[in-house]
């Protein structure tokens, strides 16, 4: 019988020990060890050519600048939404990975993009959990329309590369990659060696035959992509497919991308008859109420701009310790804003809750949310509204000073566009020529007292708070 060794390998990042442990002592999670058992290979030795031989052989690398000038051809996967955040589609040899929550939407829009793609190129979708009749089930509700889809409900990984061998498609869909399995290997699908082992093999064959190929993962209750850390440097692109499940929007980004930007946003809307993009995603965001503690910015994303509102909420608090609340926005940052206005205007925010949210369920991260961040606490604290038509774009400094933030002429193009005729901005941030092509009354304030003047008016802040 062949010898075999016995190890154990830690399920969330992949590590190895001799030894079992209660705790893995890389990533620090608990019971996450489970042994593997392999046969031991034999020493390989490295074969070493005679010199003679060797300097009759040619070297097998060449210089970078002989290669030729080859485009760079893509698939369109059938929504503007999807290429945007691939960089302009899937390029042929690429490997993207594809994240999300379960239910979020993931298998349906790459059998929605299949049965587009499969009109111009010969495409494999390959169903590991669930059976053919299942996804001919999906498929029918999703596309009516008669497309030439090759479907495979398979699990054994050996069984999987042969059809993708002889088949040659120029698109494979993987879903998914937790589901496949590896026979030479005892571990159980799903595990890390599975997981790593599998993947490497449809690298190497979709690198070899220049099909582009899109795995599904899954990902863990902290919302991190399951598996091996390896997995995710082994693609090309890491997309992750966001969105609260009972809501009907659904965000579509990029976590790494070698073949584009990796700060752009793919908008969709879940229906009855399957995801339908979002061609104007402010209209998600924004709903042009006139409320006090509501604010308008406009957040960009990648080369999108999007006019978002952002809702605050400040009471007095019946604790020792003032509660603070952001959704959608990062609490650190919010705990900042609340110390510049209480020092630089003299709010007594100490004594009050203070909660905000970003609405429609976007992650405002960029700086240029600032001050609407702080006009919609001073807005919900005085109990005033903000003007109607108003957006306000800024960074906050430490010492109330407000900073220009970038792309502002596109910003102020995407206000003007939803009907915003009125916008408070950084003094300093060149604005000749953007005033001299918008039909837009820009109001310039240095610091954060003045900005708050300008927008709810100096009879606000006459008396003393």
């Amino acid at each position: 019988m062949a010898r075999t060794d016995s190890f154990y390998v830690c399920q969330s990042c992949g590590a190895q020990t001799r030894q079992f442990f209660g705790r893995c002592s890389s990533c620090g999670d608990w019971n996450s060890l489970v042994e593997q058992v392999m046969p031991l290979a034999k020493g390989r030795t490295r074969k070493v050519a005679p010199e003679h031989s060797l300097e009759q052989s040619s070297p097998r690398s060449s210089s970078i600048e002989s290669l030729g000038d080859k485009p760079l051809e893509r698939f369109l996967s059938g929504y503007a939404e999807f290429d945007r955040v691939l960089g302009g589609g899937l390029v042929p040899g690429s490997l993207v990975l594809l994240g999300g929550d379960p239910g979020i939407g993931k298998s349906t829009l790459l059998l929605q993009s299949a049965s587009v793609m499969a009109c111009n190129q010969s495409v494999l979708y390959v169903s590991a959990e669930e059976s053919a009749q299942q996804v001919k089930l999906r498929w029918e509700r999703l596309q009516p329309s008669k497309s030439d889809i090759q479907l495979l409900a398979e699990t054994d990984l050996d069984l999987v590369l042969e059809e993708l061998e002889v088949l040659r498609p120029e698109v494979a869909i993987i879903d998914s990659i937790q589901a496949l399995h590896d026979p030479n290997l005892s571990s159980a699908p799903g595990s890390v060696s599975q997981v790593r082992e599998c993947a490497a093999s449809l690298q190497r064959l979709a690198k070899d035959k220049g099909i582009a190929l899109v795995l599904v993962g899954h990902v863990t209750k902290e919302g991190m992509l399951a598996g091996p850390k390896v997995l995710e440097h082994l693609v090309d692109a890491v997309l992750t497919f966001e969105g609260d499940r009972f809501a009907s929007h659904r965000l579509l980004r990029a976590v790494k991308n070698r073949y584009g930007a990796t700060h752009e946003l793919g908008v969709f809307e879940m229906h009855g008859n399957g995801l339908i993009e979002v061609t104007n995603p402010s209209e998600i965001f924004f709903s042009g109420e006139s409320a006090s503690g509501v604010s308008t910015i406009v957040a960009c994303e990648g080369t999108r701009s999007l006019v978002v509102d952002l809702q605050a909420l400040v009471s007095a608090t019946s604790y020792s310790t003032p509660r603070r609340t952001a959704t959608g926005f990062e609490t650190n940052r919010l705990h900042q804003i609340l110390a510049v206005l209480e020092k630089h205007m003299r709010l007594p925010l100490a004594r009050f809750d203070c909660y905000l949210a970003v609405a429609g369920g976007l992650e405002v991260e960029e700086p240029a949310a600032d001050l609407g961040v702080a006009a919609a606490v001073v807005s919900s604290f005085k109990n005033q509204v903000l003007p109607v038509g108003t957006v306000l774009i800024g960074e906050l400094g430490l010492g109330g000073q407000l900073r220009p933030v970038s792309q502002l002429g596109q910003r102020l193009q995407e206000a003007l566009r939803l009907g915003f005729r009125r916008a408070v901005v950084p003094k300093g941030s060149g604005l000749g020529l953007i005033q001299a092509n918008l039909d837009l009354e820009l109001l310039e304030a240095a610091t954060i007292t003045e900005a708050m003047v300008i927008a709810l008016g100096k009879d606000s802040f006459s008396s003393k708070d």
